[in-house]
């Protein structure tokens, strides 16, 4: 029984060393993972600020079609060699941004759904919905801008930043397509939502206008 009992104790020993070996390597391994994941982050990062100073320049009232493409050219940059890291998202932002500006609609809308695509939240998850908005509004496809307006607004509260102008975009949107009800109804909305809004007169000017007695 007592060789019977160091065989099992010796064969327990050698499976709790093959076990111990298995979980130090994936620890290993995982180690490296998030080691390599914050390197690609790091350089994303390092890729994006490297752009920032084109971008700056691109947009200013200086800009020419030059600087521009050299902007887009290293925002593209950045998202293909680091499409994995968060810059990623910002960077697909801006670039749509630059392409909207550039006249490049369908080029825009592109990237502003890369950005949200890759998992923008906040206040850039807003922008680029409504950047989409913009796309189909500057195409006059009215009912696609309705909806990208609409997905923009979906979700915001009375007291987020982006509110007012998101529900006036989509107003404005519904009163091109021709759809002055909804029109109206997403702007006495808005004064409901936000009854201390300073462009109060403004918006009731607007709803006004949509009235056909009015014109």
């Amino acid at each position: 029984m007592s060789e019977l009992a160091e065989i099992l104790q010796s064969r327990g020993a050698r499976l709790a060393l093959k076990i111990a070996g298995v979980v130090v390597a994936l620890g290993l391994v995982a180690t490296a993972g998030w080691l390599w994941m914050r390197t690609q982050e790091s350089r994303g990062q390092a890729a994006l600020a490297g752009a920032a100073e084109a971008v700056q320049q691109s947009e200013g009232p200086q800009a020419t079609a030059e600087t521009r493409q050299k902007a887009i050219g290293l925002l593209q940059a950045v998202l293909a060699e680091h499409g994995r890291s968060t810059a990623a998202t910002q960077a697909a932002y801006q670039l749509g941004n630059l392409q909207y500006q550039a006249g490049d609609y369908a080029a825009a809308r592109a990237a502003y759904e890369i950005a949200l695509a890759k998992g923008a939240t906040g206040s850039l998850r807003t922008l680029s919905a409504t950047g989409v908005g913009y796309t189909w509004e500057a195409e006059k496809n009215f009912a696609n801008a309705v909806t990208a307006y609409d997905a923009a607004a979906r979700g915001l509260g009375a007291k987020q930043f982006f509110f007012e102008e998101a529900l006036l975009d989509l107003a404005r949107a519904q009163a091109l397509a021709g759809k002055p009800a909804e029109a109206r109804a997403t702007y006495e909305r808005l004064l409901k939502d936000a009854p201390e809004t300073r462009r109060a007169e403004d918006i009731r000017s607007r709803i006004a206008a949509l009235d056909p007695a009015a014109k």
